[in-house]
């Protein structure tokens, strides 16, 4: 296991459990729980639950895989293509800010499962193209400190 892997597996899980519905962001239009649900999406994304059309030219393709191998975070307030997130925050769907956690971690679950089912399995996302397990792990890792740091819990 790489030490993303487990900082996904476990260091973001752990600080997630500590989050508080009411935690202020410190920059975004996103509330925690809306960040919640935003990161279960894109875990959703990654194991082929979701899927997105490319949203950007083909050939950015080859700067945003450079991007994701590099160890340069995602900056504040980066936001996805808005013809995948739109402008607008989402409302939240789940019933609850404890079932929203709970959503997360089983999507995270779900990702490392289907990518042991399916080891050479890539998915697409829609700003980097199709990834792999690996470069899925690296995007997974730079997002998921993103939005810790944005709680200011990373």
């Amino acid at each position: 296991m790489t030490d993303k892997e487990k900082f996904i597996r476990t260091d973001f899980l752990t600080a997630i459990d500590s989050l508080g519905e009411n935690a202020p962001a410190a920059w975004g239009k996103m509330n925690a729980w809306q960040m919640t649900e935003h990161v279960t999406s894109f875990f959703k994304v990654s194991s082929g639950q979701i899927h997105f059309n490319l949203a950007i030219p083909e050939e950015h393709l080859p700067k945003y895989k450079a991007f994701l191998q590099s160890d340069i975070p995602f900056k504040e307030n980066t936001k996805a293509p808005a013809s995948v997130l739109g402008e607008e925050t989402l409302p939240v769907t789940s019933k609850s800010f404890a079932e929203a956690k709970e959503m997360l971690k089983k999507s995270v679950d779900d990702f490392f499962e289907y990518f042991r089912k399916k080891p050479s399995a890539t998915t697409l996302h829609p700003a980097f193209g199709e990834l792999n397990k690996e470069e899925w792990i690296l995007l997974h890792y730079k997002h998921v400190a993103h939005h810790l740091k944005q709680f200011g819990l990373f």
